[in-house]
């Protein structure tokens, strides 16, 4: 039987619980066998370190529930994650795209370095927009409880390291579909800009 090691790709079904400071728990996204979390052990980065180490060693059809603090998690909430865009980086065709740039949409974007981040706009002033790129379950714990659905060798093309998108869907484990409904992203809307590294 194939179990979870370097370089096999995995699918898994779950349920992803943020953990507030009081203990209790919000369910935040579900994955299924139709729309399962795909990605290659040590390969695809972004998987939380206590997933990664609980699913070594296992097999499709084994069970995991995993708790990770924040730090182990998606890391504390860091007030230098927000910041002040000119809001010429989101013109399109010459005018400000004000359909998809406001408050509470989650917009994906690019750093110069030519990673994809996805962050949320605060506000929109007559010059710039406010963004957070912390990641939506920042300074939160979560819990991950599922099954392991797939186990086998990853293709040549699967080994091929991603950067992942950073999405706000909640499943940002290193592949996950940056034009996913649940992600608030916006296919054909990306705004690439943030030259400064501010991102």
């Amino acid at each position: 039987m194939e179990v979870i090691k370097p370089g096999k790709y995995v699918e898994l079904g779950y349920d992803l619980y943020s953990i507030d400071a009081d203990g209790h728990e919000t369910l935040m996204h579900q994955t299924d066998a139709e729309d399962p979390e795909s990605f290659v052990f040590g390969v695809t980065r972004g998987l939380i370190n206590p997933l990664e180490k609980d699913l070594d060693g296992k097999a499709q059809g084994d069970e995991f529930d995993v708790v990770a603090k924040p730090a182990e998690a998606f890391g504390e909430y860091d007030p230098e994650q927000v910041a002040t865009l000119e809001k010429d980086i989101f013109m399109v065709d010459g005018k400000f795209d004000s359909e998809f740039i406001k408050p509470g949409a989650y917009v994906p974007m690019m750093t110069a370095e030519g990673f994809h981040i996805t962050g949320l706009v605060k506000e929109v002033t007559g010059e710039t927009v406010i963004m957070d790129f912390n990641h939506p379950l920042a300074g939160k714990g979560v819990r991950l409880k599922g099954k392991v659905l797939t186990v086998r060798d990853a293709t040549p093309e699967e080994l091929q390291p991603s950067h992942g998108c950073g999405c706000g869907c909640g499943h940002d484990h290193g592949d996950c579909d940056c034009n996913d409904d649940d992600c608030g992203c916006n296919e054909g809307h990306d705004h690439c800009g943030c030259g400064d590294g501010c991102c």
